[in-house]
């Protein structure tokens, strides 16, 4: 059910803060009208948001995770999907294209149709975009998908879905070494951004992929062969292909600091992207959940499946993006780049999304400069939080 609008205030200003502007921070004013960034402000009307020691920063775009609050869009259930916009947008994440996991057509088909008719309240993210994760994916990479429903690239029932969810996949991810793979490259290429994910491929197979159309890495490091002097896998391809842009979980627990900093230097941070892969439990206790099928336990920050291996995340983006800059040592403008801008480009939503400039939506985050917490979320031009 919607929010009345009532409830949250307009803003016509941000003011008194360090904003940032594509590769540094500045301090200026942001001026707001209706649901808007505006350069004028003449017919603003609203609260003006004292921004006084904070970084403003724009909202965050999460294009790959499952679920949060109890819900996974895997679930089919537009009222889940709901409880998920409404706790990205408290973390300061406003757009969201959730990911599928490996399912069967059926299920796949009404994830579909629950995101076609998702309509944001005003305090809850827009869902911007579906990442379709599995079913195509490497028999022998599976991690925490649902072996039983793996199965080879389809053009056919990818236009199916994507017709039933009136065009909202923006990624869908492939093993480049299973049949059919190179046909649903070709054929695609055009229409969603095809990423390479779950995959045995080594460095010759990935480069092909690459060259022939998929422009994207899921989750590096995760699910796919290591670097190797002698065999290097899927990783340097990326590199060395310019357009790949590449998704990394920076929650502290999937990758190495040292490993993260690494990928910013390799890809740079244009071409980075930070993911959080949460699971329906971000936000809630410690406990046995469902993903795809299969029990997921987690403890703190650590989700595991039955075998021990790892499933996903419970640390939403504004997490992964605190870790990543007060744990890692990323830069805090590379961090940025890699959470809102990046990600907007990757899917195609950068002229309402990423950015803190004129006729872009009005969403932005205010970060204490000394601890980076979230002090307000501005969403769509009214005040969240």
């Amino acid at each position: 059910m919607k929010t009345e609008d009532t409830k949250f205030e307009q803003v016509s200003s941000i003011v008194g803060g360090e904003v940032f502007e594509k590769d540094a921070f500045c301090s200026h004013d942001i001026l707001v009208e209706g649901e808007r960034i505006s350069s004028s402000g003449i017919s603003a009307k609203g609260i003006e948001l004292d921004a006084s020691g904070c970084y403003v920063i724009p909202g965050l775009v999460d294009i790959h995770f499952h679920g949060s609050a109890g819900a996974d869009i895997s679930d089919g259930d537009e009222e889940g999907l709901h409880r998920m916009g409404a706790y990205e947008a408290s973390r300061g994440i406003c757009a969201m294209c959730p990911a599928t996991m490996t399912l069967s057509h059926e299920q796949l088909m009404q994830a579909a149709r629950s995101a076609r008719s998702y309509d944001p309240a005003p305090d809850e993210a827009a869902l911007v975009g579906i990442n379709m994760e599995g079913p195509y994916i490497s028999p022998s990479k599976v991690g925490a998908q649902n072996p039983e429903h793996v199965r080879n690239p389809s053009v056919a029932e990818f236009k199916a879905l994507q017709d039933e969810a009136g065009g909202l996949f923006k990624l869908v991810d492939i093993a480049p070494e299973e049949d059919g793979a190179d046909i649903f490259i070709e054929s695609l290429k055009d229409d969603v951004r095809i990423s390479l994910a779950h995959s045995c491929a080594d460095f010759d197979t990935a480069k092909a992929a690459f060259n022939k159309g998929a422009k994207h890495l899921t989750h590096l490091y995760n699910a796919m062969n290591p670097m190797h002097h002698r065999s290097p896998g899927p990783i340097p391809a990326a590199v060395e292909s310019e357009e790949v842009t590449a998704e990394i979980i920076a929650d502290g627990i999937h990758i190495h600091p040292s490993m993260v900093r690494l990928a910013f230097r390799l890809f740079g941070d244009d071409r980075i992207i930070l993911i959080s892969d949460t699971l329906r439990a971000a936000g809630l206790e410690d406990g046995v959940y469902d993903l795809g099928g299969q029990d997921v336990t987690v403890n703190g920050y650590v989700a595991t499946i039955d075998n021990g291996a790892l499933a996903g995340s419970v640390s939403d983006l504004m997490r992964c993006f605190y870790v990543a800059v007060h744990d890692m040592d990323i830069p805090l403008v590379s961090a940025v780049k890699a959470a809102s801008a990046n990600p907007a480009r990757a899917i195609g939503i950068d002229d309402d999304y990423g950015a803190l400039e004129e006729g872009y939506l009005a969403n932005a985050v205010l970060l204490d400069k000394g601890t980076l917490e979230v002090r307000h979320v501005v969403l769509r031009g009214r005040l969240l939080l």
